[in-house]
């Protein structure tokens, strides 16, 4: 049984994620009044107040001056996201681009959990203020809603810890988890300053007015950074027409896979990180197979007739995929049409497999794809020693670590959790009468928070296939574990001192 201090606590604690995510609505809101935005400035400031509301309830009737266990953490994260999905909704919904409030919620995880994929309904006509708010979301989502929390409002709590870890984070680039929390928001600004500029002046080469264009560019790189996949236009990456505008915002795809911690090694000029971490080596032999075998794969259907059409329409498909982003330069029909059965398969591996652990990325992460490869070779080694010989196995992710049997099994639970849960979701889309290939296609962009569509995301979508993608990304973006420990506090209802 759960003691109710603990519980208040909980959701003491949700209501300041609530509390933060209301003080980010202002953001958008302020935009909408300078441009006379009345009505979407409405609709943002019943967003706020409910907010506000929410963490006041929260605030007076869960306060708790009780000392509660490290426990604590893990359900406060899962149940954090829930609710922020809840809240972060109703501008949407409010807007009336979405057919019901669930089509809100929908697109809303989708930008939390920088996912992409989206229901919205009108894009090219839905006012600025509302957009921005689309991709600030994923903003939040990609460095994680709990963090502001961190960064902001617990400081000296001493399960900060599982917070941190139940956002799918691991790695501590400082000793104190407020720290690294702070850093990770610090690289993302400086970031978003730079690449911002950067999308800027390739949006007026491709001919864009000035105004549009920054605006564009703010978005587009907040979900490209973020890994989202959102975009202000209905057309994608496709609208802008422009070979260095797409070269952008691939680097944009780039950084946001990569580790905050390898990050800050570089920022501190230790080059060598990116060379000796295991993990980038990982990306760099599963991002060239990938590459490579879709390559194979558009040659034999001939899709493209030529290599800059092959650089443009299937190297970027395959970054935007293994990197959990979800920019499209292509239309999602084509994935059927023209890419072949060699190329869409791999299109799934990529996606399914994901970029580094401690980045905005999802899917199974690298650094496990490369523990369970190494876990073979471990295994074969040790068959073949002496029996008593003690044999200790290290791999580096910022500093070098010793594999042990409770490590693996954390990770092989991890990777198989995906999987079922990929194939899962497919088995729920074949039971609505879309193909297999397609359904794994869909669930694992779904739940590897990549955001690439064959077409099947759609406001049309059955309702059950709806709620299973919001399960889907929300259990993948917390790399199951916080959800399972909220699972778990459900189930042992109810509560008691």
């Amino acid at each position: 049984m759960q003691k109710r201090s603990d519980i208040k606590t909980i959701f003491e604690n949700v209501g300041k994620v609530t509390l933060g995510l209301g003080a980010a609505m202002l953001i958008p809101f302020v935009l909408s009044v300078a441009l006379a935005e009345w009505k979407p400035a409405f609709d943002i400031g019943v967003g706020i107040l409910s907010c506000i509301a929410f963490w006041l309830v929260t605030a007076l009737t869960c306060k708790t001056d009780s000392n509660s266990t490290w426990v604590v953490g893990m359900p406060t994260v899962a149940l954090s996201w829930l609710v922020a999905m809840i809240f972060g909704a109703i501008p949407l919904y409010l807007s009336g681009h979405f057919d019901s409030f669930l089509d809100a919620s929908f697109d809303c995880m989708s930008g939390l959990t920088t996912t992409g994929l989206t229901v919205i309904q009108d894009l090219d006509h839905i006012p600025y203020g509302i957009n921005l708010w689309r991709h600030l979301i994923m903003f939040l989502g990609g460095q994680g809603i709990v963090v502001i929390v961190l960064a902001l409002f617990v400081p000296g709590a001493y399960w900060a810890a599982d917070m941190y870890r139940g956002e799918g984070r691991e790695d501590h680039i400082f000793p104190n988890i407020i720290s690294t929390a702070r850093f990770i928001w610090l690289v993302s600004f400086v970031y978003l300053v730079i690449g911002t500029l950067i999308l800027w002046i390739t949006s007026l080469k491709a001919g864009m007015p000035p105004a549009k264009g920054l605006f564009d560019s703010v978005c587009v790189f907040m979900a490209g950074y973020d890994t989202g996949g959102f975009t202000p236009r209905s057309q994608g990456i496709i609208f802008y027409h422009s070979v260095w505008f797409e070269c952008a915002t691939m680097i944009t795809m780039i950084l946001g896979m990569i580790n905050f911690g390898v990050h800050h090694a570089l920022w501190r000029g230790k080059k060598s990180e990116f060379y000796r971490n295991t993990e980038m080596k990982s990306l760099a032999v599963t991002l060239s197979l990938t590459v490579f075998l879709a390559s194979a794969g558009l040659a034999i259907s001939g899709a493209y007739p030529s290599v800059v059409a092959m650089f443009r329409r299937g190297f970027y498909q395959i970054i935007s995929g293994h990197s959990g982003t979800g920019f499209m330069t292509i239309y999602g029909r084509h994935f059927v049409s023209k890419w072949g059965p060699l190329a869409l398969f791999v299109t799934i591996i990529a996606m399914g497999l994901g970029g580094a652990s401690g980045s905005t990325s999802g899917g199974i992460k690298a650094i496990r794809v490369a523990l369970t490869c190494r876990s073979v070779r471990w295994d074969a080694k040790k068959l073949l020693s002496p029996p008593d010989a003690v044999i200790i196995h290290k791999y580096h992710n910022l500093r070098d670590i010793v594999v042990t049997e409770r490590l693996l099994r954390g990770v092989l639970l991890v990777t198989l959790c995906y999987i079922l849960t990929y194939l899962g979701g497919a088995l729920i889309l074949t039971f609505y009468g879309y193909p297999l290939s397609l359904s794994i296609f869909e669930s694992t962009s779904a739940c590897a928070n990549v955001g690439l569509t064959c077409g099947i995301t759609s406001h049309t979508m059955p309702a059950v296939a709806k709620v299973t993608f919001i399960l889907q990304m929300w259990m993948g973006r917390l790399e199951f574990i916080s959800v399972f420990t909220l699972i778990g506090y459900l189930l042992k209802m109810p509560w008691r001192d």
